[in-house]
């Protein structure tokens, strides 16, 4: 929590001022009793109408005082709150997308989407309740104690033996429910997850008819979410009755104490009745300083999730190393890396490219492939060798900087809901020709100029009223239009025809901009005219080589490339 007061120090002169303002608002409330018992012991037994006109002019002003200033002071509080949350979430967001892919893999999406969205609720909802309730009810407590002791001494000792058993209720309350609500938000990290997946493969779900097992499978994290959340509510719920009962029972004494005094001669009715309205707003801050105890455990629960994530240490560092006299535009250094730091799902790859090569990779599922483009990119770490660009090993480099100089595209990459414009430019300040040049190199300027606006069309959430191969040569076209030094195609073909593919091919061999291009592929035709073609098999190189030479030295790629080209194929 501590950390989390660096966002109340920007708004501290306007916390300050809500403060000022609600203790006013609390005093007009305290002044109406006293006026009320004026009233009835001094002001009526002179049957003069014009005091009594007087003074309850004086207890309407303080009513309305008081509801002016509270309302104001709540506005204050509601707007506040909303801006603290505001920085508190944009941070929040900046720092997710700065995670590495490790710490984002570890923290998961579902995690740091309801961290986004339900845990900066709560936050909210606490900064709003402290404001206009935690402020007000701790002045009236201790005011109406002040007011009541003056009022009657005797009487105040009633209400104050209700003080001990009140406060245990709530230590007791928070110190249990606190644990409830973290493991709550932990299962609404599991909901989220589950109703993610249902979304992005509702097509499979649907087409395989298992939507009952997903509903099932819904129903249970549903079902333990709901379990959690009514321990929670049946912890929370002890503290309003509890407090309640010791409340009522001091006013009961309270009522007794009174009479016994009245009808000894010892204080007077409009004491006795001051003081129960005294008693009856000691109740109602009570009350609200127990809503305020249970939304401080949600809160508490909701800012340590938030604090983990802001407080995660910078994964990738920058190392100190000078660039090196070298021939290769981007080289790979006997490179070996894990994921789970068990069992390599790299080992020991190197390959060298010049300025303007390509290099194909080729293997099966699970071989590594997306792992070379997730090192080169600098997603993860390598776990021993180094990765050179133009020498310098990429881990020196700013990561703005080296993925300034790279255009990916992914097999299923994501798609804004935009126009097809926001989607190849994509807030980069590109200039019109160049979207059109990389969209006619990505074979995408047919389809974009068959639209009904061109690059203005409008494209759903996902692409979804784009086919695969559209989306693909969109996603293409965003890679070409910065013009990048390293050019990764991450199986991005692969809903491709091969008239298409082929087309594709010799446009980026066009290019004026001398790129070096990485291209993951499942069909050999894609990376036959590599000028070299590195060949995976459980993490290990197996093969590297030209066509020509791996057709004559790696048998498992001469085997796919005649199942897939045909004799003519094999031999070429």
């Amino acid at each position: 929590m501590k950390y989390m007061l660096r966002y109340l120090a920007p708004h501290k002169f306007r916390l300050l001022v809500t403060m000022v303002i609600k203790f006013f608002a609390a005093m007009m409330d305290l002044l109406i009793p006293f006026l009320l018992a004026r009233i009835i012991d001094v002001v009526v037994p002179q049957r003069q109408p014009r005091q009594i006109w007087l003074w309850g002019g004086a207890m309407a002003l303080c009513a309305v005082l008081s509801v002016l200033t509270n309302v104001g002071a709540n506005r204050m509080a509601a707007i506040t709150s909303g801006r603290i949350t505001r920085a508190l979430r944009h941070d929040l967001f900046s720092k997710v997308t700065q995670l590495s892919m490790a710490q984002l893999d570890s923290l998961t999406l579902s995690s740091a989407v309801s961290r986004l969205t339900t845990d900066t609720y709560n936050i909210n909802q606490f900064l709003n309740r402290t404001q206009r309730i935690g402020v007000r009810a701790p002045i009236l407590l201790v005011g109406g104690i002040i007011m009541t002791t003056l009022l009657d001494a005797r009487l105040t000792l009633v209400l104050v033996l209700t003080m001990p058993i009140i406060s245990a209720v709530i230590y007791l309350v928070t110190k249990r429910s606190v644990p409830l609500y973290t493991r709550q938000q932990t299962m609404i990290d599991r909901m989220v997850r589950v109703v993610q997946e249902n979304i992005t493969g509702v097509r499979i779900i649907k087409a395989l008819s298992k939507s009952k097992d997903e509903q099932q499978r819904f129903d249970g994290v549903n079902r333990q979410l709901a379990d959690v959340g009514q321990r929670a509510g049946q912890v929370v719920a002890l503290s309003n009755p509890l407090t309640s009962l010791a409340l009522n029972l001091g006013l009961t004494g309270v009522v007794l104490a009174g009479a016994w005094l009245v009808n000894k001669g010892l204080s007077s009715t409009g004491s006795i009745i001051a003081f129960l309205n005294y008693f009856t707003i000691i109740s109602m801050a009570m009350m609200g300083l127990t809503r305020v105890f249970i939304m401080s455990s949600k809160g508490a629960a909701s800012a340590q999730r938030i604090q983990e994530v802001l407080t995660l240490p910078e994964d990738l560092q920058l190392i100190a190393a000078s660039p090196e006299q070298s021939p290769w535009h981007v080289q790979f250094d006997r490179i070996s890396f894990s994921y789970n730091q068990v069992e390599n799902n790299l080992q020991d790859i190197s390959f060298s490219l010049r300025r303007g090569q390509t290099l194909g990779i080729l293997g099966a599922t699970g071989s590594g492939k997306t792992t070379i483009v997730n090192l080169l990119l600098r997603l993860y770490d390598v776990d021993s060798g180094r990765i050179l660009i133009n020498g310098q090993d990429i881990r020196s480099l700013p990561p703005e900087v080296l993925r300034q100089r790279v255009g990916v595209a992914f097999q299923s990459d994501f798609i804004l809901a935009g126009t097809i414009r926001d989607n190849i430019r994509y807030w980069r300040d590109i200039p019109e020709e160049k979207l059109w040049q990389a969209a006619e190199d990505a074979q995408a300027a047919s389809f974009i100029r068959e639209t009904e606006h061109g690059m203005d069309h409008t494209v759903e959430v996902r692409g979804n009223n784009l086919s695969g191969g559209q989306k693909q040569r969109l996603l293409i076209a965003r890679a070409l239009a910065g013009d990048p030094d390293l050019l990764i195609l991450d199986d991005a073909s692969s809903a491709l025809d091969y008239r298409t593919d082929a087309a594709l091919r010799r446009a980026l061999s066009r290019r004026q901009h001398p790129t070096t291009t990485v291209i993951i592929a499942q069909r050999i035709s894609s990376i036959k005219g590599a000028d070299h073609i590195l060949m995976l098999d459980d993490g290990h190189a197996i093969g590297y080589g030209t066509h020509a030479q791996l057709m004559e030295s790696c048998t498992p790629y001469r085997k796919i490339a005649q199942i897939q080209m045909g004799a003519e194929g094999g031999a070429a």
